[in-house]
Formats: C-alpha cells, sequence, structure tokens
C-alpha cells in the first residue's frame, strides 16, 4: 500500500472506514461485531491541552494519568489520527470500541492501551471510526496502517500508541502494560 499524502477522515472514508462518531455516540452507531481496526482522530491539528489527570479508569490499581510532559513527547504535529487500534479473538469491533468508550468515562475496562486521549482536553470532540476485516487479518491491517502513520510522520507513532502493536516491541521510554 502506498501511503496518501494524509491520513484524514476524508482518505480513512474513501478507504471504507465507517463511523467518524465521538465515543458518546458508539452505544447508538451500529458498531459491527466483527473484527477489524479502527481509528481515533481529532479534527484539528493545533497543539492540544493536556489534562493534568486522566479521568479514565485504573486497571489493576494502575492510574492512567501522564505528566504533561511525556504526552507533550508524544504528540505528533500536524497529525489528525490520535492512535490506531485492532480487534481481534473474541472481542469484535463493538465490543473493542465499548471497552475503550467505559475506559475513558473511569470505568474498569480492559482497555489499557490508547489511554493517553482522554488526557486530551478535547477527548469529548475526538472522532471513531472502524473497518471490518477478516480475524486474521485485523493484526496485519493494524500494522500497515501503523506503518503508513510512521512513513508519513517520520518514523513516529500515533500519539495513543506506546508500540507498532502486539508483535513488535514497546518505546524505550513507556509503561506498555496492556491488557487485550
Amino acid at each position: 500500500m502506498s501511503p496518501t499524502a494524509e491520513l484524514t477522515q476524508r482518505t480513512l472514508t474513501a478507504r471504507g472506514f465507517r463511523g467518524f462518531v465521538p465515543f458518546r455516540e458508539l452505544p447508538d452507531s451500529n458498531v459491527p461485531t466483527g473484527h477489524g481496526i479502527y481509528v481515533v482522530i481529532r479534527t484539528g491539528t493545533s497543539h492540544p491541552s493536556f489534562l493534568p489527570s486522566s479521568p479514565a479508569g485504573r486497571l489493576k490499581g494502575r492510574d492512567p494519568s501522564v505528566t504533561a510532559d511525556k504526552l507533550g513527547d508524544a504528540w505528533v504535529d500536524g497529525a489528525t489520527v490520535v492512535y490506531i487500534g485492532k480487534a481481534a479473538g473474541q472481542a469484535g469491533l463493538h465490543q473493542r470500541l465499548a471497552d475503550y468508550r467505559r475506559h475513558g468515562t473511569g470505568l474498569l475496562a480492559g482497555h489499557w492501551g490508547g489511554r493517553y486521549i482522554w488526557q486530551l482536553d478535547d477527548a469529548d470532540a475526538l472522532l471513531v471510526a472502524w473497518q471490518q476485516t477478516a480475524e486474521e487479518d485485523a493484526g496485519e491491517a493494524e500494522q500497515n496502517l501503523i506503518d503508513e502513520f510512521k512513513k508519513l510522520h517520520g518514523g513516529a507513532l500515533p500519539f495513543a500508541n506506546l508500540r507498532n502493536n502486539a508483535r513488535k516491541a514497546p518505546r524505550a521510554d513507556t509503561d506498555t502494560d496492556q491488557v487485550g
């Protein structure tokens, strides 16, 4: 796959991504139950402000909050995609995104990955989109999109991706304990 000039709502829609809804609208959005990949996008590209602490739920007693400096270091200027994830195994897109949304509201949920988004001061305005894949293709599709993002942004991962995916080595400077 050759990279596009940018990964935006328009280009992702052209590739078959659906949804583009705020997290709060996910329960009413007919998210498919099958496997696939999903993206979280921020419609603006200005540098964000960060909350001093995360409203997201704790997992195994761990506080999801990180410092503003760490968040600033992870920020990718000019990018609208802030997280790329996959839904494979027993959890399809509907369940995986429901877990992600619940985690952001402070409830216990098995979605530790992507937690940085909840410290964005405009997290309520983030949009979620998804694309169905076969189960065995979800990890590959996720990695291909992450690789494309990295080509477009000088090797940087999306803001809330702390690792390429479960098959790759984590960033050296981040806590990458993930569930699911």
